[in-house]
């Protein structure tokens, strides 16, 4: 009698446990496809040449990939968007060689709101969720 007793506790504990991690189970990071279109404008017109992994500009990929971001541990995804939104609002971003070239390139005070607004957005959920 004490075994199946015991048996039965077991199993109680195994599914309080179970529901209890499912219950605090963390939210899945944004991805890239959950973007907000705005937001890929914005990148794709001003950001994305150098900063992806098929850049030719070695510097500015190993600064920031926006092709592995997902990838990225918790800490560095935190870290790189909280750098995107220091980096852009202090207007480092395009640098100012690469507007010579590329002037249509430039951010608006509009988009650069855009940028900051979302990198601390998603900055803010990977701490909640951490």
């Amino acid at each position: 009698m004490k075994k199946k007793s015991l048996i039965s506790g077991l199993t109680a504990l195994f599914l309080f446990s179970s529901v209890a991690l499912f219950a605090i189970e963390k939210p899945t990071p944004t991805s890239a496809s959950e973007t907000p279109e705005n937001v890929q404008t914005i990148i794709k017109k001003s950001c994305f040449g150098c900063h992806n992994s098929n850049s030719g500009n070695d510097d500015a990929k190993e600064a920031l990939d926006f092709k592995k971001l997902d990838s990225l541990s918790l800490m560095k995804k935190i870290s790189a968007y909280k750098h995107i939104g220091e980096i852009v609002e202090e207007n480092k971003m395009p640098p100012k060689g690469f507007l010579k070239k590329y002037p249509e390139r430039k951010l608006s005070d509009e988009e650069k709101q855009v940028l900051i607004a979302w990198a601390k957005k998603e900055a803010e959920a990977l701490v909640k969720g951490k």
